[in-house]
């Protein structure tokens, strides 16, 4: 990780890429730009994949065709930003209507961050080190039937923690409807509040890297407080509806200093934190806010059942089976063996002879109710050598959604 002062003076250098990706990508979408690729060198695909899949990314750096993009959001990329290659035309500078047409066609255009990086009102690129003498708001205006968002970046602030400059964001805010970021001297959750408020997400760089600014306090300074309570989804790692509740600054402030999820309780008056008392509490894994910003998706996993029923979620009596359940169970019984346990019986030899036979029963079957239990008793035990083998099926997942976005 390298922080830049106005893309050239590097300020900072340090910290494991996989561990950043994993703590910023608790409270949003984190933003990876490859530097060497930008400035025209080899990219680092070795680097960057194992980080596409720890967090939902944004890429962006020397993405120079459509075939490139597609293959970076194969390997698990949310968002792409494109910038100089968007402002290249025959030798000279323009809006490259045929290059983001066709990454727009090729990702879909709700993947496709366009930056608009200035200096002096005007847009620059190869590092922010050309004028290519395209004003803002005329340029964004031009690129965006064919982004989802655009990411603004004030140059002469970046990496300065000088504060961030309001008039531009606003002209830019009230030029296009599609989503704004802006990055580039933001230095307080004043000033996060202040950008949210016009409308835009922001992108933090220096005042986070410094520690002027922590992420908790940058999430809830940039949610809609105006309404008063916010409602809060809860749902586990596998997607499943487990409560709903509301929250306030307070409740958003100890659920991420603590761990577990914390609520407003209109009951008690005050803070609440499920399963203070039960023991059954939601340990906090990420959240999400709304397009609004104005609702709350969290990821958490319980401790025991969620609703005061006894039930696992308060939408159901028990937890929905899937996938990760499977494996859930499977490295339960692997690790602290009940005694009979058939599935601790099963080396890594043995689950391997056992695989292949069920495969070659899957290929005999005949008949609907056949193959269903064919196919249940091959995905069994594959899952128990995957769980042998310290894969998660989430892995497997997620190599099956790369290919499915080839």
């Amino acid at each position: 990780m390298v922080q830049l002062r106005q893309g050239g003076e590097k300020v900072l250098e340090g910290g494991e890429p996989e561990v950043l990706a994993a703590d910023f990508g608790r409270f949003g979408e984190v933003a990876v730009i490859e530097l060497d690729a930008a400035m025209g060198v080899a990219g680092n695909d070795a680097l960057i994949a194992p980080l596409l899949r720890l967090a939902d990314c944004r890429l962006g750096g020397g993405i120079r065709s459509a075939e490139q993009a597609g293959r970076l959001v194969s390997l698990g990329a949310q968002k792409i930003i494109v910038g100089s290659s968007a402002f290249r035309v025959d030798g000279g500078f323009g809006v490259n209507v045929p290059f983001l047409r066709a990454v727009s066609q090729r990702i879909g255009r709700e993947r496709l961050v366009v930056a608009v990086d200035t200096r002096g009102g005007s847009v620059v690129v190869d590092g922010w080190k050309t004028d290519t003498g395209l004003d803002l708001i005329e340029a964004a205006r031009a690129v965006e039937p064919f982004a989802g968002e655009l990411l603004f970046t004030c140059v002469e602030r970046e990496g300065t923690l000088s504060g961030i400059d309001l008039e531009p964001v606003r002209r830019l805010r009230s030029s296009v409807s599609c989503g704004v970021t802006v990055a580039g001297g933001v230095s307080s959750v004043n000033e996060i509040a202040e950008i949210a408020a016009l409308g835009c997400d922001v992108q933090l760089g220096m005042a986070l890297y410094t520690g002027g600014i922590n992420l908790p306090d940058a999430f809830i300074a940039s949610l809609d407080w105006n309404k008063g309570l916010l409602p809060v989804i809860v749902q586990s790692r596998d997607g499943q509806v487990l409560m709903t509740g509301v929250t306030d600054r307070e409740a958003l402030h100890e659920t991420f200093r603590r761990g577990n999820v914390c609520f407003h309780s209109r009951r008690r008056g005050g803070l609440w934190m499920k399963g203070e008392t039960s023991g059954n509490t939601l340990k906090f894994a990420r959240v999400r806010a709304d397009c609004d910003r104005d609702a709350l998706l969290v990821t958490a996993e319980p401790a025991g059942p969620v609703c005061h029923t006894g039930a696992w979620s308060c939408f159901s009596t028990g937890r929905n089976f899937s996938w990760q359940f499977l494996q859930e169970i499977v490295a339960g019984r692997l690790k602290d063996p009940a005694p009979g346990s058939y599935t601790a019986t099963l080396d890594d030899e043995l689950v391997r002879e056992k695989i292949m036979e069920e495969a070659d029963e899957v290929c005999r079957a005949s008949g609907r109710n056949e193959i269903v239990s064919e196919a249940a008793d091959l995905l069994y035990f594959a899952t128990v050598l995957l769980s042998r083998a310290g894969v998660e099926v989430g892995e497997v997942l997620d190599e099956l959604d790369r290919r499915h976005k080839k």
